[in-house]
């Protein structure tokens, strides 16, 4: 066999090796990157909306995690009326879930949404750290004066759930740091920020709903420590007469909130970005190949 034949089977060889590997992509998807068909959809999705956050004016930022804030007092106020007629943590924890849902349909936010969303886009090129930045402490700063605000209008509206405020914040504040409460915590993080994933992952409201009554049941009605819903409790509590004072909640807040960021950032964003890092990179490069040739265009267009 002379090499002129040889070379001719070498290339039937790869015409039908790549013949076979595209019937076998068809086979099980759509799409020909190296990760399930619903992974590019989801990391699609979250660049779109992380880019979205990023780039939101003040005045949007500052509405938004308002309401959040806002919304989660709305989940309070159901937490202590089903308190107060079951004494179930449990149940009052699912009840809380309502101002979650609240949230989720009125685009709200919370602090611990903003780790693996935005995140994403800045990884994929859509965004950087100092945009993310402003993201964070605008919306934690805001969370907290959207609860303190709302929790005063519940206590002064609902003197009853006094007592049951004294209580829960009780459970919050009295055993300090300990290696307990550090894993509250971090399940506290991580659990906010899986259901963000969750909800990227599916659009149907009933999922959503779905999604938000578990974060209250896990979330509140465990008992775990996040810094901005269960702020939203030592807050009404304050209201109600507490002896708590700002200084103290603020040393409490100090710990939480960091660990709150390992349990989203470490636990969940990370293996996240790791399980799609060829889709952040090959998103990456086209958003800087697109920035050179924007760049290219512009003598021409001068």
């Amino acid at each position: 066999m002379d090499q002129h034949d040889q070379h001719d089977q070498h290339d039937q060889h790869d015409q039908h090796r790549r013949h076979d590997q595209a019937a076998e992509r068809r086979q099980l998807g759509s799409s020909d990157q190296p990760v399930e068909d619903v992974l590019v959809q989801e990391f699609e999705s979250t660049v779109a909306e992380g880019a979205n956050r990023l780039n939101r004016t003040w005045r949007a930022l500052i509405i938004t995690g308002l309401f959040g804030g806002i919304d989660v007092g709305l989940g309070l106020l159901a937490m202590l009326a089903v308190l107060d007629a079951t004494g179930s943590k449990l149940l009052g924890g699912l009840a809380f879930g309502i101002g979650l849902y609240a949230l989720r349909l009125a685009h709200s936010e919370l602090f611990t949404e903003d780790f693996l969303v935005p995140i994403n886009a800045i990884v994929a090129g859509h965004g950087t750290w100092g945009q993310l930045l402003r993201l964070w402490v605008t919306t934690l700063v805001t969370n907290l004066v959207g609860g303190w605000s709302f929790t005063w209008v519940v206590v002064a509206a609902f003197p009853r759930f006094d007592d049951v405020l004294m209580e829960s914040t009780s459970s919050y504040m009295d055993k300090g740091l300990t290696l307990e409460t550090a894993a509250l915590a971090v399940l506290a993080g991580f659990t906010i920020t899986l259901v963000t994933r969750m909800n990227q992952g599916s659009k149907e409201g009933i999922a959503t709903l779905a999604n938000s009554l578990i974060s209250g049941l896990l979330v509140v009605g465990l008992g775990m420590l996040h810094g901005a819903l269960s702020s939203a409790v030592i807050f009404g509590a304050m209201h109600a007469g507490a002896e708590t004072t700002y200084l103290q909640w603020l040393v409490w807040f100090a710990w939480v909130i960091p660990l709150n960021m390992a349990g989203g950032l470490v636990m969940l964003t990370l293996p996240r970005l790791v399980r799609t890092w060829e889709l952040a990179t090959k998103e990456r490069a086209a958003q800087r190949g697109r920035g050179r040739m924007s760049a290219s265009d512009e003598p021409a267009a001068g």
